[in-house]
């Protein structure tokens, strides 16, 4: 029998052998098995609830941290889509659903005159994997802000946390595998339109500076030890601009790994395993990956 045939029936959209080098960054990585594009997160619970135990399931939001194996991923990959990306202001908090970008969230925040939030715009991804990564950059970060979020574990039961509750940790937190993020409501602030806006165009600036973002790239690749610069060990072990294949090392920020056109999943990961052991060898530090590898090989 067939996965597809042992699942439940949803509200939302089943689709077989999807191509999930459409779905990441990186443009690399192999088929779904089955992916699931939920209606709304009643939808969600109810999948969880009634699917198969032995099925796994992986989350993914537009994979902007993400790096998907040439050999696809097995069980039923969960995207969350237009039901999750809703957005409102009630006073001084905003809430946003787990599928929304993280950019659109900002922008949003600047055309209601709430501060705050402004450091969303340079982060690639949506609020969900802000939340699973304490997404931050420019001064902010996600715990800092956040208020309350609605997750969902793997019974398919739906739970309120608080910033507490999530335990935060430098690019991650505490929460049990396997849970779902739908929503977040972070706390800002009142202030000018202009003055907000003035801040994004500011991190825009200095992206475009600093950042490869009009490649295929993701965000930071490895995540900065503690008290030091991912990029400058990197840098110092003489990787700015090592390839493998159709992978490189950027010459712009030697902490982001391209895609030139044609590297597969497996250029990328040998690229990035080459820097954390030519690092090691120069420095005695061992980089830690902050993309997200899943998937066969």
């Amino acid at each position: 029998m067939k996965l597809i045939d042992s699942l439940p029936e949803i509200r939302g959209q089943y689709r077989e052998h999807a191509n999930l080098a459409k779905t990441n960054w990186f443009g690399v990585g192999g088929e779904a098995e089955v992916l699931f594009r939920p209606e709304d997160s009643a939808d969600l619970c109810h999948f969880l609830a009634n699917k198969p135990k032995s099925v796994p399931v992986t989350v993914i939001g537009v994979g902007s941290n993400l790096l998907i194996r040439d050999g696809g991923i097995d069980g039923v990959v969960i995207r969350l889509g237009r039901g999750f990306t809703g957005m409102q202001v009630q006073g001084n908090l905003v809430h946003a659903g787990a599928g929304a970008l993280d950019y659109n969230l900002a922008i949003f925040c600047k055309d209601h005159a709430i501060a705050g939030l402004e450091f969303f715009s340079g982060i690639p991804g949506t609020v969900g994997g802000a939340l699973a990564m304490n997404a931050g950059a420019y001064g902010g970060d996600t715990a800092s802000i956040l208020i309350s979020a609605e997750a969902i574990d793997e019974m398919g039961q739906l739970h309120e946390l608080s910033a507490v509750d999530i335990g935060f940790i430098y690019r991650g937190n505490t929460i049990p595998d396997g849970w779902i993020f739908t929503k977040a409501i972070f706390k800002g602030e009142h202030s000018n339109i202009d003055s907000i806006a003035h801040k994004i165009n500011l991190i825009a600036t200095k992206r475009e500076a600093t950042q490869p973002i009009r490649t295929k790239t993701t965000g930071s690749t490895f995540a900065n030890p503690q008290g030091m610069s991912a990029w400058e060990l990197i840098d110092k072990a003489g990787c700015r601009g090592l390839t493998i294949g159709d992978a490189t090392v950027s010459e712009k920020h030697c902490n982001f790994l391209i895609n030139q056109g044609n590297a597969t999943a497996k250029d990328l990961e040998d690229l990035g395993e080459e820097v954390r052991r030519r690092v090691f060898e120069a420095s005695g530090v061992m980089l830690e990956w902050e993309v997200k590898r899943i998937g066969k090989y």
